[in-house]
């Protein structure tokens, strides 16, 4: 069992500074104007290059990517498990603004048909605000000119989208929504947060339902987890703002019709702070119903990552992951296998580090995977049949992966 012991110190001048370091991190530069960690805190401009990419495995087993190029969303695809990459797809033919960074960047999944589906955040003239668009190809070379999908239009924030292919055949979009935000305001009435808004697709992405309200009072800028449960129905993870003012995590299921069921709290750090930290959460149902989670969150006055089993209004197995500079983890499963991936700056370099268990995540196994230099995306683990791998994009060494044996 990998023992973690947690630093006692911190105060919140402390973890402030600590995000900004993650920050910097990432950038791989020492340039305090990229900082961006806390939303509305710092008025640089985001960090250069934007590495925000997303992969998946396709049905037929070989590894697919999506990145920004520019105006266009590209598709590529590596046949040798990300060795090497054959000439990219372009996504969008028409040139447009596209998200490509930190907890906002397109997103892949395949679905039943192995056709591609591709989704992400075009900004608008208008500071924070955007709108979800969505393209998909039947033979994952010729996609479709891209929808927006939601009905409403307004010049607001429509961001940080999450796309999933659950067990059920559902392609689920979701993102984050201010549009009850502006009507409160007009109203001259109290509201936190944002809003949960998501779409579904019965038909494998060619058309959405209207998009439907999944929950008030979300963070602003921290990614959704999206997971099917045992019985194939989507579940949402997202950091939400509790009364008064607590940024911890909630999850809903979605029924058979796409209507939300309550909202359960999920974490209970309790951490109050008047900003968004960029640093959403990741969810994994095993195939027993345990459902392994990894966030980010203030606990005793340290911002730390952590693992938790989520079960019936409270957390099992709560630990810290890597040090004080531990940061945007993400978990898969397959079988009684669990890994979880994050990366963590040594004050040199940025590490990618994994702990595996075999025992349904009872015990865990550490592996230090590899290093950068320069600065890095955000990593992934993702999963093909009952093999679980991890994926990382770095400015130096390009887009790698490696298997989670």
């Amino acid at each position: 069992m990998v023992s973690v012991t947690t630093p006692r110190s911190a105060t919140r001048r402390a973890m402030l500074a600590v995000l900004g370091a993650f920050v910097i991190a990432n950038a791989g530069a020492a340039d305090a104007q990229r900082a961006q960690h806390m939303h509305g805190m710092t008025a640089g401009k985001p960090a250069r290059p934007e590495l925000g990419t997303s992969a998946a495995f396709a049905p037929d087993g070989a590894l697919y990517a999506v990145t920004k190029d520019g105006q266009h969303v590209l598709l590529h695809r590596s046949a040798d498990e990300g060795r090497s990459w054959e000439a990219a797809v372009v996504v969008n033919a028409e040139p447009e603004q596209i998200s490509a960074d930190g907890e906002n960047r397109p997103k892949l999944a395949f679905d039943a048909d192995g056709a591609a589906l591709v989704s992400w955040t075009r900004p608008l003239a208008k500071r924070f605000t955007g709108e979800i668009r969505f393209a998909r190809a039947d033979d994952r070379r010729h996609f479709t000119a891209p929808v927006t999908v939601h009905r409403d239009r307004q010049e607001i924030t429509h961001r940080f989208d999450s796309l999933a292919v659950t067990g059920a055949g559902k392609v689920v979009l979701a993102w984050i929504d201010k549009r009850d935000l502006e009507l409160a305001q007009a109203a001259n009435r109290d509201y936190r947060g944002a809003a949960i808004y998501a779409a579904i697709s019965d038909d494998g992405g060619r058309s959405f339902r209207t998009e439907r309200k999944i929950a008030d009072h979300s963070c602003e800028c921290c990614r959704i987890a999206i997971t099917g449960d045992t019985d194939g129905l989507p579940l949402l993870m997202w950091r939400h703002v509790f009364e008064p003012n607590e940024r911890d995590h909630a999850v809903v299921k979605l029924g058979a019709d796409g209507a939300p069921g309550p909202v359960a709290r999920a974490t209970f750090d309790r951490w109050r702070i008047d900003a968004c930290p960029h640093h959403g959460p990741s969810l994994a149902v095993a195939p027993d119903g345990t459902r392994h989670a990894v966030w980010f969150n203030e606990k005793e006055g340290e911002g730390r990552v952590f693992y938790g089993r989520l079960k019936d209004g409270r957390v099992d197995g709560q630990r810290a992951l890597g040090g004080e500079r531990a940061a945007h983890a993400d978990i898969a499963t397959a079988g009684r296998r669990v890994a979880v991936v994050w990366k963590e700056f040594d004050g040199e370099r940025t590490l990618l580090r994994a702990e595996v268990s075999a025992d349904g995540g009872a015990t865990f196994n550490a592996r230090a995977l590899a290093a950068t230099g320069g600065a890095s995306d955000q990593p992934r683990v993702i999963r093909r049949g009952d093999a679980l791998f991890a994926f990382w994009r770095t400015e130096n060494e390009g887009m790698r992966g490696y298997w989670l044996e």
